[in-house]
C-alpha cells in the first residue's frame, strides 16, 4: 500500500473554542487523523496556553505540544459580529469540541438546544471539569484539582507523601475520550444524516474511571490502598532497585510462574520459590516488604546491563528509569524513527509522531499556528471579501495575523 496524507478523517471539519490541554488534546488528534481543525482564539492573547512558558523558541512548552497541525482564527465573541462569523463557520463545520469556563457556552447561545436548532447535523462535544447535575458543577477544574477531587494524587506518591502524577492525565484522557466520541458519532451517522447528539466529558468522570481498580478493592475489601511510589498495590514484586552502577532498575511480574522464573533464574533463590509467604501473588502483596529487601540486596551487587540481560533471559519484565532528557535520545524512538521536524512560526521543531501506527497513512503533522495566522483565510472561505475581512479588523471583531510557520 502507498503511504500518503489522506486520513481517515479527511473531509471532516472541527470548530474548537479550547484552551489549556484537554480540549487541545481532543482536537489535534482529530488532526493526526486528517480533520481540518479551526482553532478559535481570542485577539487579546488567545489561548492561554500559549503563555505558559517560552522555553520552545519563544513559545510555551505545552501550547506547541497539542496544537499542531491547526488553524488559527481570532474572534472577539463577546461581540454580535465575532459570534454570527462563529456561526458562518458552524454552518460549514461537522463538530464543535469546547472546554470553556462553566456556563460560557450557554452564555455564548451554544447550548445543546441553542445548536440543535441552528445547527441540527453539529456534533458538539464540551470537556467540562465535573459533569452537570451535581454540588460541584460550578466549580472550575484543572488537572490537578481533578486529580486530588478524583482520589488519584491519594494513590500516587507516598503514604503521607501524596502526588500528582506528572503527566497532565486527566486533560490528557479526557481529551482522548473526547476524541474517540466523536469519532464514534462520525461513524454512526455516517450515511445516516439526522440530528446530532451533544456530548460533554467531565474531567471528574474521567478519572473516577481511572480509578476503577482502586475503587472496585476499596468498595469490595474497606481498605484504602496506598501509595507505594515506584511499585504497584495490586501484584508483587514489582518496583524499582538500584543498580550497583548508580542506575535504577526496574522489574516486574504478573503472575505466580513469572515470580517462580524470577526467585529460582534470576535470583537463583530456590528457598525465595519454595517460601510459602509468597506462594501466591496475594501472599507477595502481603510480605511485599521482605521481597523488596531482597530484590534491592541482589540489584545492588549487579550492573544495569547484567541485570536485564539476565531478565530478559528469564522473560522477565523488565525497563530502565529515565529522565527525561534521556528519553529525549532513546534508542527505541530513534530506531523507529519516530521523531519529525514540524513547523512553528518561530521555526522547526522535533516533535513526535501520534501513537496510532496506520498502514499506508502518514500523519499530516501539521505546523503549529501563529495567533490568528488564518483568519483571512478561513473568512475568505466562509465567503466573506477582503473588505468586510478589513472592517472587521478595523473594529476589532478579529485581531491582526501572527505570522506562521507553515501553510
Amino acid at each position: 500500500m502507498t503511504s500518503n496524507s489522506t486520513g481517515p478523517l479527511d473531509g471532516v471539519t472541527v470548530v474548537a473554542l479550547e484552551q489549556a490541554v484537554s480540549a487541545p488534546m481532543c482536537t489535534r488528534t482529530l488532526a493526526d487523523f486528517g480533520a481540518r481543525v479551526i482553532k478559535v482564539e481570542n485577539p487579546k492573547g488567545g489561548d492561554f496556553a500559549r503563555d505558559y512558558d517560552d522555553v520552545v523558541n519563544g513559545m510555551a512548552a505545552h501550547f506547541v505540544w497539542v496544537n499542531r497541525g491547526k488553524e488559527s482564527i481570532t474572534l472577539d465573541l463577546k461581540s454580535q459580529d465575532g459570534i454570527d462569523l462563529l456561526h458562518r463557520l458552524l454552518d460549514r463545520a461537522d463538530v464543535l469540541v469546547s472546554n470553556l469556563a462553566p456556563g460560557a457556552t450557554a452564555r455564548l447561545g451554544l447550548s445543546p438546544a441553542d445548536l440543535a436548532q441552528r445547527h441540527p447535523n453539529l456534533i458538539a462535544l464540551e470537556i467540562d471539569g465535573f459533569g452537570a447535575g451535581g454540588p460541584l458543577s460550578h466549580k472550575r477544574a484543572y488537572d490537578l484539582l481533578v486529580q486530588a477531587e478524583s482520589g488519584v494524587c491519594a494513590v500516587t506518591g507516598r503514604p503521607d507523601e501524596p502526588a500528582k502524577p506528572g503527566p497532565p492525565v486527566a486533560d490528557v484522557t479526557s481529551g482522548l475520550y473526547a476524541a474517540l466520541s466523536i469519532m464514534a458519532l462520525l461513524y454512526s451517522r455516517k450515511g445516516v444524516g439526522g440530528p446530532a447528539p451533544a456530548v460533554t466529558i467531565s474531567l471528574f468522570d474521567t478519572m473516577a474511571e481511572m480509578m476503577g481498580y482502586h475503587l472496585n478493592y476499596t468498595r469490595h475489601s474497606g481498605v484504602d490502598l496506598q501509595p507505594l511510589g515506584m511499585s504497584s498495590p495490586a501484584v508483587a514484586p514489582y518496583g524499582s532497585y538500584p543498580t550497583a552502577d548508580g542506575q535504577t532498575v526496574v522489574l516486574g511480574t504478573t503472575n505466580d510462574r513469572e515470580w517462580q522464573r524470577f526467585a529460582r533464574e534470576i535470583l537463583h533463590r530456590d528457598d525465595l520459590a519454595d517460601d510459602p509467604r509468597f506462594r501466591t501473588n496475594s501472599d507477595r502483596v502481603q510480605h511485599r516488604d521482605v521481597l523488596d529487601a531482597e530484590i534491592a540486596d541482589w540489584c545492588a551487587r549487579h550492573d544495569l546491563a547484567f541485570i536485564q540481560k539476565t531478565a530478559d533471559a528469564a522473560a522477565i519484565g523488565n525497563s530502565r528509569y529515565n529522565l527525561a532528557s534521556e528519553v529525549l535520545e532513546h534508542p527505541q524512538l530513534a530506531a523507529r524513527d519516530r521523531w519529525r521536524e514540524i513547523d512553528t512560526p518561530n521555526g522547526t521543531i522535533p516533535a513526535l509522531l501520534p501513537p496510532p501506527v496506520i498502514e499506508g497513512f502518514d500523519p499530516p503533522m501539521g505546523a503549529v499556528p501563529g495567533l490568528g495566522e488564518h483568519t483571512d483565510r478561513i473568512l475568505a472561505d466562509a465567503g466573506l471579501g477582503r473588505t468586510e475581512v478589513e472592517e472587521l479588523r478595523a473594529r476589532g471583531v478579529i485581531g491582526p495575523a501572527q505570522a506562521g510557520g507553515g501553510a
